[in-house]
């Protein structure tokens, strides 16, 4: 009985340790980003052996990971009527209710893998760690709480150890997470990952060239290790818009390493569809484009597809296709629209809306695409960071009132960096759109906004003068002549302060002209005297100007 009792604990052990082994490599294929193949291993352990609950969990995990919510709750349920590690996919089903805003399921569930584990245990306290930090919201604070636990439990656990840096880095504590990283690849050194996210801080912290050789010492370590090109491409992405000067040649580099990393991950839809992700970070338009209409051949009703077509469409100049990808996606309630989706569905009405000449424009397409920008901005404030560029167009167009209406919708963000010129810009626009030929009366509502607009740069840059110019045209046309002259004599007081050398430019004295006659006209019914010396003031710097010298003789 006794011999009968030790062989069949022996037994179970070979099972366990069987099936961990079984386990292996899509554990690495995982680590290595390389998400089919693992979902390949996975499903014919599932299939083969039902009752491998760890098995199904991790299939669950990979869904999640590509965002197809609905597989990984399938594989989570099926993972529960297992044995072997039945228990890991509450931890799955936790991930989900956190990924729904429902914090108090994902605690009772989480609560439940964690029952009867043992002193030593730590497996469960990782996974829950992770779907703390991998929900759609994630909650690093959560994480260390439950990862903590996990070390006390084992200190040289080197997945605790990786996981804990994971939290520390991500709840923006750079010390420890790379004291966590260190010993996590002190603890195993074939933890490459661990190795890698020192890099990552690095990337981080912006200092991009001890980056750079921290990637290479992993690389010396694996060359095939996929990720860390990856980490490489975002890291030259950054580098390069930190040093605008090796802009192009950092882009390349950084196109470049993704190729790589496809070519040691795999190109899978998902794979594909993070590449897509890079592209549009580049901005590289064209190679998207190729990329969209390669993962519609593998999927056509994959929907974020729509999305890439629809963004490529447009920066490549085919504004029906961008339209017509855009509201497809948006019109689906089961996709997450973002902020973008919107900007780019209005970005393209509006082009459309505009005829090749610049000269006539289709009112109800245009409102209806500042409609769709101003829903991307009430989702991402950001957004107003990238309507400088058409609203520019239009203004240099001489398409006032359109330009106007991006400008409006921009200014609502005291925060972009676009703040100040783009308050300038809409003041000029409406105060152009109410100057032109075909303006019977200026509209006092637009006027008002222009004043506020210059009121706006004055007040973040007080040196800037033609703020003051064009705010003094501005109440001249709504008929404010104090107002007027306040402005004028602002502006004329920033110019001298600025020197004989700024006084001296031709526009300048242009600018100063129309201020003295502005005021002297707006004083000639009311101080004579004031009037004559604003007059011959122009008269100093043009003597032949025919306006004040009439005006003078009417006011003998």
């Amino acid at each position: 009985m006794n011999k009968f009792k030790i062989f069949s604990v022996a037994l179970l052990a070979s099972v366990t340790v069987s099936q961990a082994q079984d386990l292996n490599p899509a554990k690495k294929a995982i680590d290595a980003e390389q998400f089919d193949s693992a979902k390949s291993i996975l499903k014919s352990i599932v299939n083969s052996k039902p009752s491998n609950g760890r098995a199904a969990f991790l299939l669950g995990n990979v869904y999640l990971t590509q965002n197809i919510a609905d597989s990984a709750k399938i594989y989570f349920q099926k993972g529960l009527t297992g044995s072997d590690g039945a228990k890991l996919n509450y931890i799955g089903l936790g991930q989900l209710d956190l990924d729904n805003g429902n914090v108090a399921a994902a605690q009772a569930n989480f609560a439940l893998a964690a029952k009867d584990m043992k002193k030593k245990d730590v497996e469960e306290y990782i996974y829950i760690g992770k779907a703390y930090m991998a929900a759609n919201k994630p909650d690093y604070k959560s994480a260390l709480s439950i990862l903590t636990r996990a070390k006390i439990n084992n200190p040289q656990d080197a997945q605790v150890l990786l996981e804990l840096g994971n939290a520390f880095y991500g709840d923006k504590n750079q010390n420890e997470a790379y004291v966590a990283y260190r010993d996590a690849f002190q603890a195993d050194p074939t933890l490459i990952r661990a190795k890698m996210q020192l890099g990552v801080l690095l990337k981080g912290a912006k200092a991009y060239t001890e980056a750079v050789k921290a990637y290479d010492n992993v690389i010396a370590t694996n060359a095939s290790y996929g990720p860390v090109y990856r980490e490489l491409a975002e890291t030259y992405y950054l580098w390069g818009r930190n040093e605008p000067s090796k802009g192009k040649d950092y882009l390349q580099k950084a196109l470049g390493y993704y190729e790589k990393y496809m070519t040691l991950t795999d190109y899978s839809l998902a794979s594909r569809m993070r590449h897509a992700d890079f592209l549009i970070l580049a901005g590289d338009y064209k190679t998207l484009e190729v990329e969209a209409n390669k993962m519609k051949e593998l999927d056509k009703v994959n929907p974020r597809i729509l999305r890439y077509l629809g963004f490529a469409a447009y920066e490549n100049g085919n504004v029906d296709v961008a339209i017509q990808s855009l509201e497809s996606f948006i019109a689906n309630p089961a996709n997450k629209v973002l902020a973008l989706d919107y900007q780019y569905l209005g970005f393209s009405k509006i082009k459309k809306a505009i005829s090749a000449d610049g000269k006539t424009v289709d009112a109800t397409l245009f409102n209806n695409g500042v409609s769709d920008v101003k829903k991307a901005v009430e989702m991402e404030i950001s957004i107003t960071n990238n309507l400088a560029d058409i609203g520019k167009k239009l203004y240099e167009q001489k398409l006032f009132k359109e330009a106007a209406a991006i400008y409006e919708i921009a200014t609502t963000n005291k925060e972009s960096r676009n703040y100040l010129l783009d308050n300038f810009y809409l003041g000029n626009s409406l105060y152009y759109d109410n100057t032109k030929k075909d303006v019977v009366k200026p509209d006092p509502i637009a006027l008002q906004k222009a004043d506020v607009a210059f009121g706006n740069v004055i007040e973040a840059s007080p040196s800037t003068q033609d703020a003051y110019i064009f705010r003094a045209r501005t109440n001249r046309l709504l008929e404010k002549d104090d107002m007027m002259v306040k402005y004028y004599e602002a502006y004329i007081a920033v110019v001298t302060e600025k020197g004989a050398e700024e006084l001296a430019k031709p526009a300048v004295k242009t600018k100063l002209i129309e201020c003295y006659n502005n005021m002297a006209a707006s004083f000639a019914n009311t101080d004579k005297l004031k009037a004559k010396e604003y007059f011959n003031k122009t008269l100093a710097l043009d003597p032949t100007n025919n306006y004040a010298t009439e005006s003078l003789k009417t006011l003998k």
